[in-house]
């Protein structure tokens, strides 16, 4: 049974690099992609099994691309991180179904944590 596809949308390339390359070490496949706009023009979109997402980013936020996914009958989860946290955007994106949302830097336990409930679903 192949990897599920874990899509990685982040504007800074230091940051997806990193969490694809943990993730490839923990034996799963993953789609990079600069902007939110890129990963719902991508091929992947079908695919994924997950989405980890940055919250600021140029052109849609993580919001508005959980907001357009849920629109467009998308139940894709979604992990959302974020260099400047609030409790309002994080009690926004939970109750939307968010699996996570956490902070910048990316602490590993906690993102594979997210990302084994996610799976599970």
């Amino acid at each position: 049974m192949p990897a599920p596809v874990i899509s990685i949308i982040d504007d800074d390339e230091a940051v997806r690099d990193a969490t694809e390359d943990l993730l490839r070490s923990m034996g799963y496949s993953t789609a990079t992609f600069a902007s939110a706009d890129d990963y719902l023009r991508s091929e992947k979109l079908r695919d994924t099994a997950c989405v980890i997402t940055d919250m600021q980013m140029p052109g849609l936020s993580g919001i508005e691309l959980q907001d357009q996914l849920v629109a467009d009958g998308h139940n894709t989860p979604m992990i959302f991180v974020t260099a400047f946290p609030n409790e309002r955007v994080r009690t926004r994106v939970l109750s939307a179904g968010a699996y996570g949302f956490l902070s910048k830097p990316l602490e590993e336990t906690q993102l594979i944590e997210c990302l084994k409930r996610a799976l599970e679903r």
